[in-house]
């Protein structure tokens, strides 16, 4: 149960890292991301984050929803995890 843990938690580290890449990436408006390696990109992310512009609509042209999106990701990686660990720690 631990290595299931650990590869949890590393999985939410990576694809955090890959949401920081992708809502970088959204501030140059000449990046297409139709092309590769931003397609693959967006493929993983979007549908994280659609999740939450479904729930918060973009305001005034601001996309809220990387925020929400971040939160939860943090909230579960230290929160979550660590309560999961100690609940499946046995020192035998």
């Amino acid at each position: 149960m631990n290595l299931l843990i650990t590869t949890l938690a590393t999985f939410i580290q990576i694809y955090t890292v890959l949401l920081i890449i992708r809502v970088l990436l959204t501030w140059f408006p000449n990046i297409d991301f139709y092309s590769q390696p931003f397609a693959a990109l967006a493929q993983i992310t979007d549908p994280y984050l659609n999740l939450f512009r479904s729930i918060i609509p973009p305001l005034g042209g601001i996309d809220f929803s990387p925020i929400i999106a971040f939160l939860l990701l943090q909230f579960i990686g230290d929160w979550l995890l660590p309560i999961l660990q100690k609940l499946t720690y046995s020192p035998f």
